[in-house]
């Protein structure tokens, strides 16, 4: 049984627009729900964001893959389920992480030890065969050895950190490793992270105006270290500083990355490509500490709402109506099916994706779709599992309790209903199951929990 699979060729075939466009990704990492102003947020200034949704759609039931970092990443670059290939939680200190060698567990010491294998489906290699000029800036977070650099995914330049927790300033990682790279190379710049990394996204957009151009930027903030800009600290952060911060420092983290989405308007505008631009911002995940997820429940690392529900913004001129809010519920990984459809690539033939387009969805041409999604924690020290389907939401944390909510009643998670209507959190347990069986019978390599 398959999940969510679609049909690629239907969805080249029933798109109605005619040139494919250029397309633009900005992922912010560890976002509020609330932490936009057009979601919202009264403290924090996003005018170039906002522009996103006033020229195009807003999602107010979007989902990031995982509630966490890496596997949200794995999850979009394949546009398959990360569990497909191993991920199920963040990479980093904290990941429990083992090779699979027969099938069996290995214990892998190097934290810095495993990545995405260059064999999987890339979103970039498909593009670059379309003729697009491919190129991220940002944290790639899929692994830090050369092997599992974005140059072997299909992007064309690469220019970011390798690792989650880069200090802004110092650009190390917590343990001393550098993770900065210039292509394959070792980065040495003087500057704040995220100034970097607009810059060359920018750059990007100028040096490729007359080709059509995949431009993704997977940004580390507002992700910890909260270091603000123009504020340089004497000190590399460690574990024990990792978390220092205020609502203000993250205010003006995310600020920053709103000045560089104004940088990438700058650049489309003077290359004069915006109305053929499809441009979308998201987040990895829910909120952390500092952030505003109301009116969600919990946050990052959880599968209540604030933990996998993110904004998402979505436009592109000559194509999708503006200032629309849209009720249709998606994934990240539907962006990706979204991107190929639009960009009307070749796929292959055993190329199976696990998102849908949502274009005809978004015109009109459509109606909206009722989607079963799922979510799973699976570590030694913190087990949760979830499912959405349709309106109805399963949650089953750690085994020690199970609840069942209306997401239409009840956005906020306050009354579980599992009780009242056992029949359905019978049949939300059963798709839940079979999901599991259809991932763990994936062929892997490693596991990341």
């Amino acid at each position: 049984m398959r999940f969510l699979a679609v049909s690629l060729f239907s969805v080249l075939t029933s798109l109605a627009f005619s040139a494919p466009p250029n397309i633009v990704f900005i992922l912010v990492d560890d976002m509020g729900y609330a932490d936009l102003g057009c979601m919202g947020s009264k403290d924090i200034q996003t005018p170039n964001i906002d522009r996103i949704a006033a020229n195009g759609i807003k999602f107010e039931q979007f989902y990031a893959n995982a509630p966490v970092c890496t596997p949200t990443r794995c999850g979009f670059i394949t546009g398959r389920w990360q569990q497909r290939v191993g991920f199920e939680f963040a990479m980093g200190y904290q990941a429990e992480q083992v090779r699979l060698v027969d099938g069996m567990p290995v214990p892998e010491p190097d934290i810095h030890g495993l990545g995405l294998p260059s064999d999987q489906p890339s979103i970039a290699r498909f593009l670059k065969s379309g003729r697009y000029a491919t190129g991220i800036f940002g944290k790639w977070h899929l692994g830090y050895k050369d092997e599992y650099s974005p140059l072997h995914f299909g992007f064309d330049e690469y220019f970011g950190t390798l690792l989650g927790h880069t200090d802004y300033y110092r650009h190390l990682y917590m343990d001393g490793t550098n993770p900065l790279r210039d292509g394959l190379k070792k980065a040495e710049k003087e500057g704040y992270l995220t100034d970097l990394i607009n810059e060359r996204a920018a750059a990007f957009i100028t040096a490729h105006r007359k080709d059509p151009f995949f431009l993704y930027v997977p940004h580390q903030a507002v992700h910890a270290p909260f270091q603000e800009p123009d504020h340089d600290p004497q000190k590399l952060v460690t574990k024990e500083t990792m978390h220092d911060g205020s609502r203000k420092a993250y205010k003006a983290m995310l600020e920053r990355v709103d000045a560089g989405v104004g940088m990438i308007y700058n650049a489309l505008e003077k290359a004069g490509v915006v109305e053929d631009t499809l441009i979308v911002l998201s987040s990895d995940n829910g909120g952390e500490r500092w952030s505003d997820n109301r009116p969600l429940f919990h946050h990052k690392a959880t599968l209540w709402e604030g933990g996998i529900r993110v904004p998402c913004l979505m436009s592109w001129p000559t194509t999708l109506p503006k200032g629309k809010v849209s009720r249709q519920v998606a994934i990240t990984m539907d962006l990706t099916a979204t991107f190929l459809a639009a960009a009307k690539v070749s796929l292959p033939a055993d190329y199976k994706a696990d998102g849908i387009n949502l274009i005809p969805i978004l015109t009109g041409s459509q109606p909206e779709v009722e989607r079963t999604f799922f979510w799973r924690i699976n570590r030694n020290n913190r087990k949760q599992w979830a499912i959405r389907h349709g309106k109805w939401k399963y949650l089953n944390d750690g085994n020690t309790m199970e609840l069942l909510y209306d997401l239409e009643a009840d956005v906020t998670e306050r009354r579980s209903l599992y009780s009242e209507h056992p029949e359905i959190a019978h049949d939300l347990k059963t798709k839940l199951a079979a999901w599991e069986q259809e991932m763990d019978a994936s062929p892997r390599t490693f596991i990341v929990k």
